[in-house]
């Protein structure tokens, strides 16, 4: 429900006695408002009062309040009288009876004083902006009543312009009471525990994902809730080893709709939409707005089409995409890399003889599940505000099918072994180059390596991958004590792993920097020796010196340089200008070697480190709202654990499998304890606002459908 705002009203009926007889008053007092909404930047809000008096033939009797300037809550404490029963000498006078007078309704709505907007509409000048207004039945005012009353976006029909269409909407409104930390402790610990239980389909997780009728809904908090207590990794890896244990043919793994895989997705999604509007809404936006012809079926070509042209420009826009999916490894956001690696690392566990699974089960969820989607339909992943035409909606069907099939080229030896449309083939054939399968791989590799993940996990040795390699002149760093600090060329390596240099391009290293000990790369100060284009390249001793030949490839360095080692655990936040030289540095003269650096650092690349806001606690009442709307699987399940424990299940029916009868009948006790525990809490909750808060009062307004009446909870209780 749209709330506009409140307002506190008193309504009384009063008698007074005049030489007419007895006249019939009610008397309306505007008190105040609050949280009124802002119109054009500004609030001058005032009231209009109207009596509408039923049937009678005398409609309607307004008044209005004063205008306060710029305030959302204004005080008025303006009382307006309306004469119930009018009756002079020559009846001349207006007459109601008091039949209509509880027949009719008091109407009193809230306007913004602005001059700019005022408008006739049908023969009448409109008030100002509308904010909102509360009809009142009379007959509800029979007594005297104080209250306060939610304003409703209902505008008088007498102020409406002409009918110009209807639209049917279907709208869910749901109230989520979120209690502080220690309520969900035992149920958080429950499902954090789900990595280490063993077997895993006794987990919480697991037993979620079984009960609920879409995994999305189990796997969106789930994530929210690990990633937040950075326990996700482990999970994924637990999991992935539970799904490679169940599937028999390695082609399918981690395609179909699993836990796991819904797991991934999500994390795709909550970490990797700034990454993926990066990529790819340029490219869209170039797509939607130029509208060239791309369609390279026969059978779909208009009369005026060339098929040769299309294709030239279906090729354009897919190499433009291909391009910037692959040149962005080094800028992926590092919990996609870290989960990228696992699922890596787990699938050549268990397949060590296919050289090529690493490659495969990165690919099926970085293309097939995020690129992909994501070019065939943009609006849901917010690239365009409108829905695409016929046409650009074609070329981007034509596209995300040219992505798919070049996620699929590492590990499919032939395109057309997996074609369903044969125009497709000649693009295909086009595509399925080396090159292009060097780039997805090396893409792949630098997404998925350990070095973006950080990772401790011992499994196979990974070959490194070269990110960037050249001459060029560094300074001696001194490591010797009587070291002469000179400037020598030499044949600089970057990888994945480390940065080295040697004499020449295959000679020995003469040293070799891991990635985790780049603390920071940042560009030198000229003046330290008196030569341009020098850069850092910070560690946690010293700091090596080195010149490139030109601006442009000083540029790159530093470009590949900051992006590879961005994810690092102990980047610095300060460093120095300047050379260290003569026992002191240059650019603070501070003589002390060791001190903090006196300039700030670049900043990290905002897509590489994603801060997201979690709130664990939400998360976890949405995951006992889930459990607790399954309640009757939950039972099912752990009565067939229970039959499986006694009888060995010969006289019952099992649902659904269980490995291991008595560790899931525990959990899904504990499970049952927890969902049952919080479900009291909340209505012990509901219980303490239904009396705390009397209907009317400021923080019960009339009209508030968010709060449950007393016979609701009893309807619920």
């Amino acid at each position: 429900m749209l709330k506009l705002g409140k307002v506190h009203l008193e309504l009384r009926f009063e008698e007074c006695l005049n030489e007419d007889g007895v006249t019939r008053k009610l008397a309306v007092r505007v008190v105040e408002c609050s949280d009124l909404p802002v119109t054009n930047g500004a609030c001058n809000p005032y009231a209009v009062v109207t009596m509408c008096y039923g049937n009678s033939k005398y409609k309607e009797e307004t008044k209005r309040t004063v205008v306060r300037k710029k305030t959302i809550c204004p005080h008025y404490d303006e009382t307006f009288f309306f004469d119930l029963e009018h009756r002079g000498n020559n009846f001349d006078r207006k007459h109601y009876d008091i039949e209509d007078i509880f027949s009719g309704a008091l109407r009193v709505s809230l306007w913004h004083d602005d001059s700019r907007m005022a408008r006739e509409v049908l023969g009448r000048i409109l008030p100002g902006v509308f904010l909102g207004q509360i009809d009142i039945p009379l007959r509800d005012a029979s007594s005297p009543q104080n209250s306060w009353y939610f304003l409703r976006p209902v505008l008088d029909t007498k102020y409406s312009s002409t009918d110009i269409g209807a639209i049917r909407l279907k709208i869910s409104y749901n109230t989520e009471h979120v209690f502080s930390s220690q309520h969900y402790d035992d149920l958080r610990n429950l499902f954090l525990k789900s990595s280490n239980t063993v077997p895993n389909s006794s987990s919480a997780a697991c037993i979620l994902a079984r009960v609920v009728d879409n995994l999305q809904d189990a796997a969106q908090p789930l994530v929210r809730v690990f990633l937040h207590h950075g326990k996700l990794v482990p999970f994924i890896e637990t999991f992935a080893n539970y799904e490679i244990t169940h599937t028999i043919d390695h082609p399918t793994l981690f395609r179909g709709n699993t836990l796991l895989t819904k797991t991934v997705d999500e994390l795709m999604k909550l970490v990797g939409l700034p990454y993926l509007h990066h990529i790819l809404k340029p490219i869209i936006s170039q797509i939607c707005t130029e509208h060239l012809s791309c369609e390279i079926d026969p059978t779909r070509l208009q009369d005026s089409e060339n098929i040769n042209t299309n294709l030239d420009n279906l090729r354009h826009y897919i190499d433009q995409i291909f391009d910037a999916i692959t040149d962005s490894g080094l800028i992926c956001p590092t919990e996609m890399s870290q989960a990228f690696f696992t699922l890596r690392q787990v699938a050549c566990k268990h397949y060590p003889d296919n050289n090529e699974i690493h490659y495969q089960v990165v690919s099926g969820f970085v293309f097939l599940r995020f690129f992909a989607p994501a070019i065939l339909g943009p609006r849901f992943f917010e690239l365009t505000e409108d829905t695409p035409d016929t046409q650009t909606n074609r070329t981007l069907t034509l596209i995300s099918k040219a992505i798919q099939g070049l996620g699929n080229l590492v590990c499919s030896k032939s395109w057309s072994f997996s074609m369903k449309e044969d125009y497709m083939i000649p693009l295909f054939t086009q595509l399925s180059d080396t090159s292009h399968i060097n780039a997805i791989k090396m893409f792949l590799d630098i997404i998925s390596s350990s070095t973006k993940a950080h990772s401790s996990y011992i499994g196979t040795r990974e070959v490194p991958v070269v990110l960037k390699q050249g001459m060029l002149i560094k300074r001696a760093q001194g490591r010797k004590k009587f070291g002469v600090k000179n400037f020598k060329r030499r044949y600089f390596c970057l990888t994945n792993e480390s940065l080295t240099y040697s004499k020449r391009k295959d000679g020995i290293p003469l040293c070799v920097i891991p990635v985790e000990d780049i603390l920071a790369v940042e560009q030198l100060q000229e003046e330290s020796f008196k030569m341009k284009y020098m850069f850092q390249v910070i560690q946690p001793e010293r700091a090596l010196y080195v010149q490139a030949n030109n601006c442009i490839e000083e540029k790159e360095w530093l470009d590949v340089l900051m992006r590879v080692s961005a994810a690092n655990q102990n980047r610095l936040k300060m460093y120095h200008p300047a050379a260290y030289i003569n026992n002191h540095w240059l650019c603070c003269k501070e003589v002390d070697c060791s001190i903090e650096g006196c300039s700030q650092v670049s900043s990290d690349h905002p897509l590489v480190k994603v801060q997201v806001d979690i709130d664990s606690d939400r998360e976890i009442e949405k995951i006992h709202a889930l459990l607790l709307h399954n309640m009757e699987k939950l039972e099912a399940m752990q009565d067939a654990c229970g039959a499986l424990e006694v009888y060995s299940g010969n006289q019952f029916s099992v649902p659904m499998e269980i490995e291991d009868s008595k560790s899931c009948f525990e959990m899904l006790n504990d499970l049952l304890k927890c969902v049952i525990g919080l479900e009291q809490e909340h209505k012990q909750y509901l219980k303490s606002v239904q009396k705390q808060h009397v209907k009317g009062s400021f923080e019960r307004p009339i009209g508030d459908d968010s709060i449950l009446s007393s016979s609701d909870i009893a309807t619920k209780l």
